[in-house]
């Protein structure tokens, strides 16, 4: 079953979780919001320079599950990722921002990243499904 990602995430509301892992397999996870879907195959994250970013640096796959507010069932994906590159031109970034307003507000002046995945493979949140 093919997935239309740009469609559900424009439609879907929760919480997404991106998981990384640093050179020593330590695993990270932290709250992100709906990535920007670029393509069929394509995701982004706004990044800050925290450890989700620095785990890419040596190791460039991540997981992203996202939970949607469902009751009375858990629904959702996890998205198997790899990174591709990463985009530091601050116009790009500031654009990116501005057409999903949920990644970073307005004032938020730290250092970002726009951080470019290919999606390997998509699973329903629970159980078997889905491959992209």
């Amino acid at each position: 079953m093919d997935m239309d990602l740009k469609a559900y995430f424009k439609e879907a509301r929760g919480v997404g979780i991106l998981a990384t892992c640093d050179p020593s397999s330590m695993v990270d996870m932290a709250i992100y919001v709906r990535p920007a879907v670029i393509d069929e195959k394509t995701i982004a994250f706004v990044m800050r320079q925290r450890l989700s970013h620095q785990n890419l640096r040596t190791n460039l796959r991540a997981a992203y599950m996202f939970i949607e507010q469902a009751e009375p069932q858990y629904k959702g994906l996890r998205l198997y990722l790899t990174m591709l590159r990463e985009e530091t031109n601050t116009s790009v970034i500031e654009q990116m921002r501005r057409q999903q307003p949920w990644i970073y507000p307005d004032g938020d002046d730290s250092e970002k990243f726009l951080v470019l995945f290919n999606v390997d493979r998509i699973r329903p949140l629970v159980g078997e499904g889905y491959t992209a």
